[in-house]
Protein backbone atom coordinates (compact mmCIF):
# COMPACT_ATOMS: atom_id res chain seq x y z
CA UNK A 1 0.00 0.00 0.00
CA UNK A 2 1.42 3.38 -1.03
CA UNK A 3 1.40 5.72 1.75
CA UNK A 4 -1.51 8.84 1.51
CA UNK A 5 0.43 12.10 -0.41
CA UNK A 6 -0.46 15.26 0.85
CA UNK A 7 -3.03 17.50 -0.35
CA UNK A 8 -2.67 20.39 -2.23
CA UNK A 9 -5.18 22.52 -0.89
CA UNK A 10 -4.14 21.58 2.71
CA UNK A 11 -2.83 24.74 4.35
CA UNK A 12 0.25 25.57 5.67
CA UNK A 13 1.48 26.26 9.37
CA UNK A 14 2.10 29.70 9.97
CA UNK A 15 4.74 30.46 12.99
CA UNK A 16 5.39 33.88 14.81
CA UNK A 17 9.13 33.23 13.34
CA UNK A 18 8.11 33.69 9.99
CA UNK A 19 5.47 36.28 10.54
CA UNK A 20 8.81 38.27 12.28
CA UNK A 21 10.67 37.72 9.70
CA UNK A 22 8.43 38.49 6.62
CA UNK A 23 7.45 42.36 8.72
CA UNK A 24 10.76 43.25 9.03
CA UNK A 25 12.51 45.11 6.69
CA UNK A 26 16.04 44.08 5.39
CA UNK A 27 19.09 46.09 6.95
CA UNK A 28 19.93 49.61 5.79
CA UNK A 29 23.56 49.44 3.87
CA UNK A 30 26.07 51.82 5.48
CA UNK A 31 26.29 54.49 3.51
CA UNK A 32 22.08 54.23 2.54
CA UNK A 33 20.23 57.69 3.04
CA UNK A 34 23.96 59.68 3.87
CA UNK A 35 24.69 63.29 2.29
CA UNK A 36 27.93 63.96 0.45
CA UNK A 37 29.29 65.70 3.00
CA UNK A 38 28.37 63.34 5.61
CA UNK A 39 30.12 60.56 4.11
CA UNK A 40 33.41 62.61 3.66
CA UNK A 41 32.75 63.65 7.73
CA UNK A 42 32.84 59.89 8.36
CA UNK A 43 35.85 59.39 5.99
CA UNK A 44 37.75 62.16 7.40
CA UNK A 45 37.58 61.32 11.24
CA UNK A 46 38.99 57.70 9.98
CA UNK A 47 41.88 59.68 9.01
CA UNK A 48 44.28 59.22 12.05
CA UNK A 49 46.73 62.08 10.43
CA UNK A 50 44.00 64.41 9.56
CA UNK A 51 42.43 64.59 12.60
CA UNK A 52 45.48 65.12 14.73
CA UNK A 53 46.32 67.81 12.22
CA UNK A 54 43.02 69.55 12.65
CA UNK A 55 43.07 69.49 16.35
CA UNK A 56 47.05 71.32 15.97
CA UNK A 57 45.84 74.13 13.90
CA UNK A 58 42.62 74.58 15.72
CA UNK A 59 45.21 74.86 18.60
CA UNK A 60 47.06 77.75 16.43
CA UNK A 61 44.22 79.11 16.07
CA UNK A 62 42.80 79.74 19.51
CA UNK A 63 46.07 80.60 20.91
CA UNK A 64 45.87 83.32 18.39
CA UNK A 65 42.67 84.74 19.07
CA UNK A 66 43.13 84.40 22.35
CA UNK A 67 46.71 85.89 22.60
CA UNK A 68 45.51 89.10 24.51
CA UNK A 69 43.59 86.75 27.42
CA UNK A 70 46.85 84.78 27.57
CA UNK A 71 49.05 87.28 27.60
CA UNK A 72 47.27 89.18 30.29
CA UNK A 73 47.00 85.91 32.44
CA UNK A 74 50.43 85.53 32.30
CA UNK A 75 51.74 89.14 33.09
CA UNK A 76 53.78 90.19 30.25
CA UNK A 77 53.11 92.35 26.77
CA UNK A 78 55.12 91.78 23.85
CA UNK A 79 56.20 95.48 23.67
CA UNK A 80 58.20 95.89 27.23
CA UNK A 81 62.04 95.94 26.83
CA UNK A 82 62.30 93.48 30.20
CA UNK A 83 66.30 92.95 29.89
CA UNK A 84 66.75 96.62 29.75
CA UNK A 85 64.59 97.64 32.52
CA UNK A 86 65.20 94.94 34.83
CA UNK A 87 69.07 94.57 36.07
CA UNK A 88 70.54 91.37 35.61
CA UNK A 89 68.91 89.65 32.67
CA UNK A 90 71.03 90.92 30.04
CA UNK A 91 74.86 90.71 29.88
CA UNK A 92 77.45 93.37 28.68
CA UNK A 93 76.97 91.48 25.55
CA UNK A 94 73.34 92.38 24.94
CA UNK A 95 72.58 88.33 25.54
CA UNK A 96 70.82 86.92 27.94
CA UNK A 97 72.58 85.85 31.50
CA UNK A 98 70.55 82.80 32.47
CA UNK A 99 71.15 79.84 30.05
CA UNK A 100 69.03 78.66 27.38
CA UNK A 101 67.97 82.28 26.10
CA UNK A 102 66.84 83.50 30.06
CA UNK A 103 64.42 80.70 30.12
CA UNK A 104 63.12 80.58 33.87
CA UNK A 105 59.78 80.91 35.96
CA UNK A 106 59.63 84.58 34.92
CA UNK A 107 60.35 83.91 31.53
CA UNK A 108 59.04 80.99 29.95
CA UNK A 109 60.64 81.09 26.49
CA UNK A 110 63.80 83.43 27.26
CA UNK A 111 64.35 87.16 26.61
CA UNK A 112 65.45 88.24 23.12
CA UNK A 113 68.62 89.41 22.50
CA UNK A 114 69.38 92.85 22.82
CA UNK A 115 66.32 94.46 23.97
CA UNK A 116 64.99 92.00 26.50
CA UNK A 117 61.48 91.51 25.15
CA UNK A 118 59.46 88.79 26.29
CA UNK A 119 59.85 85.82 23.82
CA UNK A 120 56.13 84.01 24.55
CA UNK A 121 53.90 86.92 24.44
CA UNK A 122 55.84 88.10 21.29
CA UNK A 123 55.51 84.73 19.63
CA UNK A 124 51.68 84.57 20.69
CA UNK A 125 51.28 88.15 18.83
CA UNK A 126 53.44 86.93 16.43
CA UNK A 127 51.44 84.11 15.56
CA UNK A 128 48.13 86.32 15.89
CA UNK A 129 49.14 88.85 13.55
CA UNK A 130 50.64 86.38 10.99
CA UNK A 131 47.44 83.97 10.88
CA UNK A 132 45.21 86.61 10.99
CA UNK A 133 46.49 88.53 7.74
CA UNK A 134 46.75 85.18 6.09
CA UNK A 135 43.10 84.15 6.75
CA UNK A 136 41.87 87.26 5.59
CA UNK A 137 44.26 86.75 2.26
CA UNK A 138 42.86 83.45 1.68
CA UNK A 139 39.41 84.56 2.15
CA UNK A 140 39.90 87.23 -0.35
CA UNK A 141 41.97 84.95 -3.06
CA UNK A 142 39.43 82.52 -2.68
CA UNK A 143 36.07 84.80 -3.09
CA UNK A 144 37.94 86.60 -6.12
CA UNK A 145 38.97 83.50 -7.77
CA UNK A 146 35.58 81.33 -7.52
CA UNK A 147 33.56 84.30 -8.92
CA UNK A 148 36.03 85.41 -11.85
CA UNK A 149 36.74 81.23 -12.85
CA UNK A 150 33.08 80.58 -12.35
CA UNK A 151 31.90 83.77 -13.96
CA UNK A 152 34.90 82.54 -17.28
CA UNK A 153 33.99 79.18 -17.26
CA UNK A 154 29.52 79.95 -17.76
CA UNK A 155 29.32 82.70 -19.98
CA UNK A 156 32.68 81.81 -22.18
CA UNK A 157 33.29 83.84 -25.31
CA UNK A 158 34.97 87.80 -24.83
CA UNK A 159 34.29 86.95 -20.84
CA UNK A 160 36.05 83.80 -20.87
CA UNK A 161 39.05 85.22 -23.71
CA UNK A 162 39.79 88.37 -21.36
CA UNK A 163 39.43 87.04 -17.77
CA UNK A 164 41.86 84.17 -19.68
CA UNK A 165 44.13 86.87 -20.43
CA UNK A 166 44.37 88.50 -17.08
CA UNK A 167 44.72 85.09 -15.30
CA UNK A 168 47.89 83.80 -17.66
CA UNK A 169 49.50 87.81 -17.51
CA UNK A 170 49.11 87.28 -13.70
CA UNK A 171 50.82 83.82 -13.51
CA UNK A 172 53.76 84.83 -15.90
CA UNK A 173 54.82 86.89 -12.63
CA UNK A 174 57.98 86.00 -10.51
CA UNK A 175 55.22 86.76 -7.50
CA UNK A 176 57.73 86.43 -5.20
CA UNK A 177 60.52 88.82 -6.85
CA UNK A 178 57.36 91.11 -7.65
CA UNK A 179 56.25 91.73 -4.39
CA UNK A 180 60.06 92.45 -3.00
CA UNK A 181 60.59 95.30 -5.77
CA UNK A 182 57.28 96.50 -5.82
CA UNK A 183 55.78 97.03 -1.93
CA UNK A 184 57.89 99.60 -1.18
CA UNK A 185 56.83 101.66 -4.52
CA UNK A 186 53.05 100.52 -3.64
CA UNK A 187 54.00 101.98 0.07
CA UNK A 188 56.09 104.91 -0.96
CA UNK A 189 52.72 106.58 -3.23
CA UNK A 190 51.24 106.84 0.60
CA UNK A 191 53.90 107.92 2.79
CA UNK A 192 57.06 109.53 2.34
CA UNK A 193 60.23 108.00 2.54
CA UNK A 194 61.11 109.81 5.57
CA UNK A 195 58.27 109.36 7.49
CA UNK A 196 57.33 105.97 9.23
CA UNK A 197 55.07 103.98 7.61
CA UNK A 198 51.90 103.12 9.79
CA UNK A 199 51.04 99.15 10.41
CA UNK A 200 48.31 99.06 8.98
CA UNK A 201 49.07 101.07 5.63
CA UNK A 202 51.82 97.85 5.52
CA UNK A 203 49.11 95.34 6.29
CA UNK A 204 46.33 96.85 4.01
CA UNK A 205 49.57 96.98 1.38
CA UNK A 206 50.14 92.85 1.54
CA UNK A 207 46.66 92.07 1.65
CA UNK A 208 46.04 93.86 -2.00
CA UNK A 209 49.42 92.86 -3.12
CA UNK A 210 48.87 89.24 -2.44
CA UNK A 211 44.93 89.05 -3.32
CA UNK A 212 46.13 90.47 -6.66
CA UNK A 213 48.41 88.16 -7.50
CA UNK A 214 46.98 84.96 -5.70
CA UNK A 215 43.21 84.27 -7.01
CA UNK A 216 44.39 83.60 -10.80
CA UNK A 217 45.60 79.92 -10.03
CA UNK A 218 42.32 78.84 -8.42
CA UNK A 219 40.01 80.73 -10.67
CA UNK A 220 41.85 78.88 -13.65
CA UNK A 221 41.14 75.68 -11.98
CA UNK A 222 37.42 76.58 -10.93
CA UNK A 223 37.10 77.81 -14.89
CA UNK A 224 38.10 74.43 -16.59
CA UNK A 225 36.06 72.95 -14.01
CA UNK A 226 32.72 75.05 -15.24
CA UNK A 227 33.53 74.37 -18.90
CA UNK A 228 33.23 70.81 -18.18
CA UNK A 229 29.86 70.81 -15.39
CA UNK A 230 27.97 73.42 -17.96
CA UNK A 231 27.61 70.71 -20.55
CA UNK A 232 26.14 68.05 -18.21
CA UNK A 233 22.85 66.85 -18.34
CA UNK A 234 21.71 68.29 -15.02
CA UNK A 235 22.79 71.88 -16.25
CA UNK A 236 20.86 71.37 -20.09
CA UNK A 237 18.08 70.33 -17.75
CA UNK A 238 17.79 73.83 -15.72
CA UNK A 239 18.32 75.96 -18.80
CA UNK A 240 15.53 74.04 -20.43
CA UNK A 241 13.11 74.63 -17.73
CA UNK A 242 14.05 78.53 -17.46
CA UNK A 243 16.32 78.70 -14.40
CA UNK A 244 17.98 81.99 -14.53
CA UNK A 245 22.02 81.86 -14.43
CA UNK A 246 22.25 83.16 -11.27
CA UNK A 247 20.28 80.01 -10.24
CA UNK A 248 22.20 77.38 -12.51
CA UNK A 249 25.53 78.89 -11.07
CA UNK A 250 24.48 78.59 -7.18
CA UNK A 251 21.92 75.99 -7.47
CA UNK A 252 24.07 73.52 -9.95
CA UNK A 253 27.25 74.28 -10.39
CA UNK A 254 28.62 75.04 -6.86
CA UNK A 255 27.70 72.64 -5.16
CA UNK A 256 29.69 70.53 -7.71
CA UNK A 257 32.79 72.60 -6.93
CA UNK A 258 32.38 72.64 -3.35
CA UNK A 259 35.60 69.97 -2.94
CA UNK A 260 38.01 71.67 -5.19
CA UNK A 261 37.75 75.44 -3.28
CA UNK A 262 38.02 73.47 -0.09
CA UNK A 263 41.34 71.92 -1.25
CA UNK A 264 42.86 74.86 -2.95
CA UNK A 265 41.95 76.86 0.41
CA UNK A 266 43.73 75.01 2.78
CA UNK A 267 45.97 74.49 0.47
CA UNK A 268 46.59 78.29 -0.14
CA UNK A 269 46.77 79.41 3.62
CA UNK A 270 49.55 78.04 4.40
CA UNK A 271 51.44 79.36 1.50
CA UNK A 272 50.11 83.14 2.25
CA UNK A 273 51.74 82.15 6.32
CA UNK A 274 54.85 81.57 4.81
CA UNK A 275 54.85 84.07 1.94
CA UNK A 276 54.51 87.21 4.54
CA UNK A 277 56.96 85.42 6.82
CA UNK A 278 59.19 85.74 3.45
CA UNK A 279 58.06 89.40 3.38
CA UNK A 280 58.64 90.28 6.47
CA UNK A 281 62.31 88.65 6.58
CA UNK A 282 63.12 90.45 3.95
CA UNK A 283 62.47 94.09 5.14
CA UNK A 284 59.24 94.81 2.85
CA UNK A 285 56.46 93.38 5.08
CA UNK A 286 55.39 93.67 8.88
CA UNK A 287 58.71 95.79 10.80
CA UNK A 288 59.43 95.59 14.30
CA UNK A 289 58.40 96.11 16.55
CA UNK A 290 55.41 94.62 15.40
CA UNK A 291 54.96 90.84 16.37
CA UNK A 292 55.85 88.74 13.38
CA UNK A 293 56.67 85.46 12.14
CA UNK A 294 58.75 86.52 9.84
CA UNK A 295 60.38 89.53 12.24
CA UNK A 296 61.31 86.75 14.88
CA UNK A 297 63.32 84.75 12.28
CA UNK A 298 64.71 87.87 10.88
CA UNK A 299 66.02 88.32 13.98
CA UNK A 300 66.74 85.46 15.18
CA UNK A 301 68.72 85.31 12.26
CA UNK A 302 71.30 87.93 13.28
CA UNK A 303 71.87 86.49 16.86
CA UNK A 304 71.38 82.68 16.02
CA UNK A 305 75.27 81.73 16.62
CA UNK A 306 75.27 82.85 20.21
CA UNK A 307 71.78 82.38 20.88
CA UNK A 308 70.20 79.55 18.88
CA UNK A 309 66.99 79.34 21.35
CA UNK A 310 65.58 82.17 20.07
CA UNK A 311 65.44 80.74 17.04
CA UNK A 312 63.93 77.48 17.68
CA UNK A 313 60.74 78.81 19.34
CA UNK A 314 59.55 81.03 15.57
CA UNK A 315 60.81 78.29 13.42
CA UNK A 316 59.49 75.01 15.56
CA UNK A 317 55.59 76.80 15.23
CA UNK A 318 56.00 77.84 11.94
CA UNK A 319 57.24 74.39 10.27
CA UNK A 320 54.59 72.80 12.75
CA UNK A 321 51.64 75.02 11.59
CA UNK A 322 52.52 74.54 7.77
CA UNK A 323 53.26 71.18 7.98
CA UNK A 324 50.07 70.13 9.92
CA UNK A 325 48.00 72.35 7.87
CA UNK A 326 49.20 70.54 4.57
CA UNK A 327 48.81 67.79 5.85
CA UNK A 328 45.17 68.72 6.62
CA UNK A 329 44.63 70.16 3.01
CA UNK A 330 45.85 66.49 1.97
CA UNK A 331 43.29 64.50 4.39
CA UNK A 332 40.59 66.90 3.55
CA UNK A 333 41.24 66.08 -0.55
CA UNK A 334 41.40 62.64 0.23
CA UNK A 335 37.70 62.69 2.30
CA UNK A 336 35.94 64.78 -0.18
CA UNK A 337 37.30 62.72 -3.11
CA UNK A 338 38.10 59.18 -1.80
CA UNK A 339 39.57 57.94 -5.07
CA UNK A 340 42.56 59.88 -4.68
CA UNK A 341 45.22 57.90 -3.20
CA UNK A 342 48.13 59.29 -1.15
Amino acid sequence: MTPPTPSAAAPLEVTDESVEKSTTSPAPKPNESRSPGQLAWRRFKRDRTGVISACIVIFFFVIALCAPLIAKLYGKDPYTTYGLNQYGLLGDNGYPVLPNGGISSEFWFGIEPGLGRDVFTFLLYAIRNSLLISAAITLLVVLIGVTLGVTAGYLGGKTDWFIGRVIDTLLSFPSQLFFVAFTPVVLALFVSPEENTPTWLTVACLIGLLTAFGWASIARLLRGQVLALREREFVEAAKVTGASPARIIFKELLPNLWTPILIQATLNLPLMVTTEAGLAFLGVGIQDPTPDWGVMIGRAAQVYQEDITYLLFPGLAMVIFVLAFNLLGDSVRDALDPKTKR
